[in-house]
């Protein structure tokens, strides 16, 4: 069974950075594009980065040069950061496993995690 569980979150000062990790277990890394895709309630959810089994990666303009995506295989773990956090950031971010990366760009994964909460505070 494919389980996706997030790690981090919770309250960032605008400026500031995040750093969340998504610990996997029942699949491959090798197979797998991986990513994060978050969700403000009443909009669209909207891909934020992922990185497929080549390592190539890729992210949203809206967090164009803030933004880095790695993976550490040996802990089976993604990881999202995101610096000079602005408003704009504070969503749910879920974390998003799919055999390609348009579903995880377009948060409609294959899998996904239950989320966790970010909020900016100014």
């Amino acid at each position: 069974e494919v389980q996706l569980v997030e790690y981090g979150g919770g309250s960032v000062q605008a400026g500031g950075s995040l750093r969340l990790a998504c610990v996997t277990s029942g699949y491959t890394f090798s197979r797998w594009c991986m990513g994060w895709f978050r969700q403000v309630p009443g909009k669209e959810r909207e891909g934020v980065a992922a990185i497929d089994s080549d390592g190539r990666k890729r992210n949203a303009a809206s967090v164009n040069g803030r933004v880095a995506i790695y993976q550490d295989e040996t802990k089976n773990t993604v990881y999202l950061q995101i610096d000079a956090l602005i408003a704009e950031d504070a969503a749910m971010y879920y974390c998003a496993a799919d055999h390609f990366c348009g579903p995880v760009m377009k948060g409609t994964p294959r899998f996904k995690g239950q989320g966790t909460q970010v909020t900016v505070s100014s």
